[in-house]
């Protein structure tokens, strides 16, 4: 499965991505991340759209990485979208972000997040955040069956 990305790594901050994506290689986490700078963009990619459209939808992300303050689509929207289509809304989301807003931290557990982290601004604490939740959501938590999000949205 070359084709699978197991991360959608969702922020249009350069420094953050490159840092996300160097505590994740170090960390031997993951062998494919797609980088979307962009909310449109990243409903592109999950959705199977426009430069994306020769994508299956039996092969999701296992892991979306949300930023929130995005260009085009914020996160929240990003996440509504995802929770409302029966194709995707079993992908886990972490929403990723600098926000220290509480409304942002309810309403993205209200919209269905399955984890909120606010970026350490420190490099070695945003480096083991990201090493840590890799771990877990690649490595130890238990993502839904191949194809079974295809399987649901098609009503087998």
């Amino acid at each position: 499965m070359s084709d699978e990305v197991e991360i959608l790594l969702v922020d249009d901050s350069v420094e953050d991505v490159e840092l996300t994506v160097l505590a994740l290689r170090r960390g031997k986490i993951c062998n494919k991340i797609h980088i979307a700078e962009d909310g449109a963009e990243a409903l592109d990619f999950l959705f199977c759209r426009g430069p994306h459209k020769d994508r299956s939808f039996s092969l999701p992300p296992r892991l979306v990485l949300l930023d929130l303050k995005l260009p085009k689509v914020d996160g929240m929207e990003v996440l509504r979208a995802i929770r409302r289509d029966e194709r995707t809304k079993m992908i886990p989301v972490v929403i990723l972000t600098s926000s220290k807003e509480q409304n942002d931290l309810i309403d993205g557990y209200n919209l269905g997040v399955n984890a909120y982290i606010q970026k350490p601004v420190d490099f070695d604490k945003f480096s083991d955040t990201i090493r840590q939740v890799g771990m877990f959501w690649m490595l130890i938590n238990q993502p839904p069956p191949a194809g079974a999000l295809l399987a649901l949205s098609q009503g087998a």
